[in-house]
């Protein structure tokens, strides 16, 4: 049974495993690993690290294959960061919008130890012509059966990054996740680590390492994880990749009631893509507009940051509390949905309805026979 100390998951699907955190008991700043949330779009696969290998070929000049071992006696590095399902909010959608209705638990930091991709690519000679490098990983299926969106058959998840972003301090092949190896949800033995973008990039279980010379325009591209990108003019299709800048409230919780003339403490996490935050700012509903909340802990590149807001309501009643987040590239959280990013992206503001009430409630038990 779930515990304060240790609350229940919210399982949104349970054949593949999808599995929200309860964002509402957001203590720490690293999200233990049997609490962080789970994004699988097919069934995990069983890998055996001892038969295990990773093929790297394509537009290189040596085509290698890799045994963990062989990754691990590498110059290992451990980047903390954020990783938020490209879906998480999505049930804040109005109206509803197709697939997984995540809350705001589609998402959890943590310190991933593994090796630079660059060093792996560099191993193997990226070509001149490379443009792309593309990721697939052990686990496959059918997606969209007789749908319009049907896969050509049984497909990979597979995603493709920009040599530049592949090549960049912040992508690491991670074998380790909060100083313990990987879990079979969590990629075992070896997964993306993509730092600033949306989990759709982090793929998990990967087998094969390809660098192509021409944009892939695979199934999670070109069909699943996109948007409408508007500066042509007409709108284009382009991949999802960063993050958005977006603050969220852990607690209170919905519906909360707080007593007036008392302290109370407004928290939550912030995120953003490439840019680190800058501000989260609050609004409490009670006329006196937006106000600077704390920042916590040290700033780290692509990890989320803590925030809070210390608030004393004096007067009873309903209120809306909101806040947003301001990054580095002066990106601001915005207020109202937007029509461009299919089910995806969801970074606007979500308010947190609260009563202010004059005392403690106490309700006397009944018992009904």
């Amino acid at each position: 049974m779930p515990t304060p100390q240790q609350p229940s998951l919210i399982v949104r699907q349970k054949s593949p495993p999808n599995i929200e955190f309860p964002f509402a008991s957001l203590s720490d700043w690293l999200i233990p690993t049997e609490l962080f949330f789970v994004r699988n779009h097919f069934p995990s696969p069983d890998l055996d690290a001892r038969d295990w290998r990773l093929r790297v070929g394509g537009a290189v000049e040596r085509p290698i294959e890799l045994d963990l071992d062989s990754i691990k006696a590498m110059r290992s590095t451990t980047l903390t960061a954020v990783v938020e399902c490209a879906g998480n909010g999505r049930v804040y959608y109005e109206p509803p919008r197709e697939g997984l209705q995540w809350q705001n638990g589609a998402v959890g930091n943590a310190a991933w130890t593994g090796v630079l991709l660059r060093e792996i690519l560099e191993m193997a000679g990226v070509k001149r012509t490379a443009r792309e490098v593309l990721l697939a990983g052990a686990d496959s299926g059918v997606v969209d059966t007789n749908k319009k969106t049907a896969s050509p058959g049984p497909i990979a998840f597979a995603r493709s990054l920009p040599l530049e972003k592949a090549i960049a301090d912040s992508t690491i092949l991670a074998y380790s996740m909060n100083e313990e190896p990987l879990t079979r949800d969590h990629g075992y033995p070896l997964r993306a680590v993509v730092g600033g973008w949306f989990g759709m990039a982090w793929v998990k279980w990967i087998t094969h390492i390809t660098v192509v010379e021409q944009p892939f325009l695979g199934y999670w591209q070109a069909r699943d994880y996109f948007r409408w990108e508007r500066s042509l003019g007409e709108p284009r299709l382009v991949p999802l990749a960063e993050m958005e800048v977006k603050a969220q409230i852990a607690r209170p919780v919905q519906g909360a009631r707080l007593i007036a003339g008392q302290p109370y403490r407004i928290f939550g996490a912030a995120w953003s893509g490439e840019a680190a935050i800058r501000q989260v700012q609050v609004c409490t509903g009670d006329g006196r507009g937006w106000r600077e909340g704390r920042l916590l802990e040290t700033e780290h590149p692509f990890a989320w940051r803590l925030w809070e807001y210390i608030w004393t309501p004096e007067e009873v009643g309903r209120y809306i509390l909101r806040c947003r987040a301001i990054d580095g590239a002066g990106c601001v959280q915005p207020d109202l949905q937007r029509s461009d990013c299919e089910s995806y992206a969801a970074n606007w503001i979500v308010p947190v309805e609260v009563t202010v009430v004059p005392e403690p409630q106490t309700y006397e038990e009944e018992f009904v026979i």
